[in-house]
Order: structure tokens, then C-alpha cells, then sequence
């Protein structure tokens, strides 16, 4: 019974890396910035998501699992920010 559960989520997730992968490896450096904008806002959302799951309080694991997605989340929400304001001050020219 468990495997029939777990088994359309997996394939959901091989699935998502395959594209995930697929898409970041062909995009050109020019449009680096934009879409680490866009990844920021969709991660945002990840993180309401994972908020939404570990404040649920149904059992202990799904507890967990959903603060561990909170943080793994934020993180990455706060790294892009980082990231994409390293990557804008580049562009800008230096005042004499």
C-alpha cells in the first residue's frame, strides 16, 4: 500500500530534476540574472508551500520534513538574493 502512494510523487520528482537540469544547462549567461530573479519568486512560493506542510501538525515526520523544506527553502531564497546582487554589481560602473 505505501509503494502506491510514494510512487507518482517519485516519478513527479525524477521528472522535475530531468527538466530542471535540462532547462539550466541551456541557458545563455546573458539571461542568468533575469532567471535567478524568477527562481527567487518561485522559491518564495516554496517556502509558503513548506510553511504550510510543517504547521499542518498531522504526525511527527511530516513535522519535520516540512521544517527541514522551510529551511532548505529559505536558503536558497536568501542565496539568490545574495547571488543575484553580486551578479548586478558588476554591471554598474564605478564613480570617480
Amino acid at each position: 500500500m505505501g509503494y502506491d502512494i510514494l510512487m507518482p510523487e517519485l516519478y513527479v520528482f525524477i521528472l522535475a530534476a530531468f527538466v530542471g537540469y535540462m532547462v539550466i544547462t541551456r541557458v545563455p549567461p546573458l539571461l542568468h540574472t533575469p532567471l535567478m530573479s524568477a527562481t527567487n519568486a518561485i522559491s518564495a512560493i516554496s517556502v509558503v508551500g513548506a510553511i504550510l506542510v510543517a504547521g499542518r501538525g498531522d504526525k511527527v515526520v511530516t513535522t519535520v520534513l516540512g521544517t527541514i523544506a522551510v529551511a532548505a527553502a529559505f536558503s536558497n531564497v536568501v542565496g539568490g538574493f545574495i547571488l543575484t546582487d553580486r551578479m548586478l554589481k558588476m554591471f554598474k560602473k564605478e564613480k570617480k
